[in-house]
């Protein structure tokens, strides 16, 4: 029993896991960017995280590649960031069809999640991440309260694709909350 006490807070810390979803398939999309800077900021923190990029992995079609990625990028994780472009004022199709596709009860019931909308306009996709929170309360997840729509994303970065100093220290902050949920 002393050993299960000492190793049990490392097996726990081992246990949590992260993971980023770009939810574009777009190649070179806003939402991969953001993704990215949003796991940057996790890896600072120490955090355990992954990134899955629907740009690069197949999540269309149950097959072979989606099992190994269901496997490693859902169903291995504790706690989701779903980065979620706005496609006709809703949510991307591929997302839906990713989520759709997989064992929803070990993949995603009552694991957190948190919301970050990317448009280049005006809202942030604040619509989108409204029908999305429907859609996954509905399979028994817990939506962080504090969604980030981040607006005109395409104006948010540098030549050199780094983040300006306004979005790094949000999405830091927005980050550091997550962690605490």
């Amino acid at each position: 029993s002393f050993l299960l006490f000492f190793f049990f807070p490392v097996i726990v810390f081992l246990c949590i896991m992260i993971t980023v979803i770009s939810g574009s398939n777009r190649v070179g999309s806003n939402s991969l960017r953001i993704a990215k800077l949003y796991e940057a900021h996790l890896k600072k923190q120490s955090e355990a995280c992954q990134l899955l990029s629907l740009e690069e992995v197949n999540m269309s079609i149950r097959n072979d590649e989606f099992l190994k990625a269901e496997e490693k990028y859902l169903k291995g994780a504790t706690k989701f960031i779903l980065v979620v472009p706005e496609y006709n004022g809703s949510y991307s199709g591929i997302l839906k069809l990713m989520i759709d596709n997989s064992d929803v009860n070990p993949c995603w019931n009552f694991k957190k999640v948190l919301l970050v909308g990317v448009s280049t306009g005006r809202a942030g996709n604040i619509r989108g991440m409204e029908h999305l929170t429907g859609s996954l309360l509905h399979i028994k997840m817990q939506v962080y309260h504090n969604r980030l729509p981040i607006s005109m994303v395409h104006t948010l970065f540098d030549e050199a694709g780094n983040a300006s100093l306004l979005l790094d220290t949000i999405v830091d902050q927005h980050v550091s909350e997550y962690l605490k949920f």
